[in-house]
C-alpha cells in the first residue's frame, strides 16, 4: 500500500509540475506571437529543438537496453499520434492563442477534461454508473466545462480585471486580432481541445505497442517537426516569416520545445500509462487558474465574464 501511495501522490506532483509548465509556456508564446513570430513557425521550432534534445537520448537509451523495437504497427501509431497531438492540436492552440488570449485559451482547455471523459465512456475505457456518485460528479463536470466554454465563446459580460490604465501599460505593447476573430479563436481552441482529448486516449495504445517513452516522444517531435513545417510552407510561402527576431523569441521557443514537448511528453505517459488518460486530462482546470492570475498580473491583460463587446 505505501508503493502505491508514493506512486498516486509523485503523479499528483508530475501533473502539478507540467500545469506549471504549460503556463510559462502559453504566456511566453502569447508575447512573442503579438510581437510578431508566426504561430505555425514557433510550433516547427519548438518541435525541432524537442527532436535535437530526445533523440540522442532516446537512440543511447534503447541501444543499451535492447528490449524494445519499432515494429511497423508501432511506427504507424506514432505516425498518427503525432498528427493528432502535434501537428493538427498545436497548431489550432497557438492560433487560438493568439486571437484571443492567455487566459481565454488556459480556460477553454478545460473542455479536455469533459471530451476525454465522453470519448472513454464511448469507447468503454470508462465506465459510466448513474447511480455512483463519481460517475454522477463526472457527469455534472462534463456539462460544466461544456457550458463554460459555450460562455467564454458567446457571454458578453463585464470586466473582472485590470482597468484600460493597466491595459495600457501592458509589456506587449499590442493586441491581437479584433472582436471578429475572437469567435473564430474560440472556435480554433475547441478544435485543439477535441484533438488533444484524441491525443491523450491514443497515448494507450501507443505505448502498449512501444513501451519506451523517450523513444516515442523522440519520434513524435520528429514526425511532427516535418508535417507542421510542410503546414507551415503551405499557408506560409514568405521565408521572412521563418525569422527569429529576438534573443526573447529564441528563448520561449526553446523553453517550449525543450520544456514544453521534449520533458513534459515523457512526464505525461508516464502519467497515463499509471493512471489512465483521464486522471492526466483533470488537471487542466489547474493551468487555467496559473495562467490567469499571471496573465492579469504581468501581461495585463483585462479579465472579463466571457468576452466583452
Amino acid at each position: 500500500m505505501g508503493g502505491l501511495d508514493i506512486e498516486y501522490c509523485m503523479s499528483i506532483m508530475t501533473m502539478v509540475f507540467i500545469q506549471i509548465i504549460y503556463a510559462g509556456m502559453s504566456l511566453g508564446s502569447r508575447v512573442v506571437f503579438l510581437q510578431g513570430m508566426s504561430p505555425r513557425v514557433f510550433v516547427v521550432y519548438r518541435h525541432a529543438f524537442a527532436t535535437i534534445l530526445l533523440a540522442p537520448i532516446a537512440y543511447f537509451s534503447g541501444r543499451s537496453s535492447g528490449s524494445y523495437t519499432l515494429n511497423l504497427r508501432s511506427f504507424s501509431l506514432i505516425f498518427f499520434n503525432s498528427i493528432i497531438g502535434v501537428t493538427l492540436s498545436q497548431n489550432l492552440y497557438f492560433e487560438g492563442l493568439y486571437l484571443t488570449s492567455a487566459s481565454i485559451a488556459s480556460a477553454m482547455s478545460n473542455l479536455i477534461p469533459a471530451v476525454t471523459f465522453l470519448i472513454t465512456a464511448f469507447i468503454g475505457m470508462e465506465r459510466v454508473n448513474i447511480k455512483s456518485l463519481r460517475s454522477i460528479a463526472k457527469i455534472i463536470g462534463t456539462i460544466i466545462c461544456v457550458s463554460g466554454a459555450v460562455c467564454i465563446a458567446l457571454l458578453k459580460g463585464p470586466k473582472l480585471l485590470n482597468s484600460e490604465n493597466l491595459h495600457s501599460k501592458s509589456i506587449i505593447g499590442t493586441t491581437s486580432g479584433s472582436d471578429e476573430n475572437w469567435l473564430l479563436g474560440c472556435m480554433f481552441l475547441i478544435g485543439n481541445s477535441v484533438f488533444w482529448s484524441i491525443w491523450i486516449i491514443l497515448q494507450v495504445p501507443v505505448y502498449a505497442s512501444h513501451p519506451n517513452y523517450i523513444s516515442v516522444s523522440a519520434w513524435t517531435c520528429f514526425l511532427s517537426t516535418i508535417h507542421s513545417s510542410l503546414v507551415t510552407l503551405f499557408l506560409e510561402p514568405d521565408l521572412n516569416a521563418w525569422k527569429i527576431n529576438s534573443i526573447f523569441q529564441f528563448s520561449c521557443t526553446l523553453y517550449s520545445g525543450i520544456m514544453g514537448s521534449g520533458l513534459v511528453l515523457c512526464l505525461q505517459a508516464w502519467c497515463i500509462k499509471n493512471r489512465g488518460p483521464l486522471f492526466s486530462a483533470m488537471f487542466n482546470p489547474l493551468f487555467t487558474l496559473i495562467v490567469t492570475i499571471f496573465a492579469a498580473l504581468l501581461l495585463h491583460e483585462e479579465i472579463y465574464i466571457g468576452k466583452y463587446y
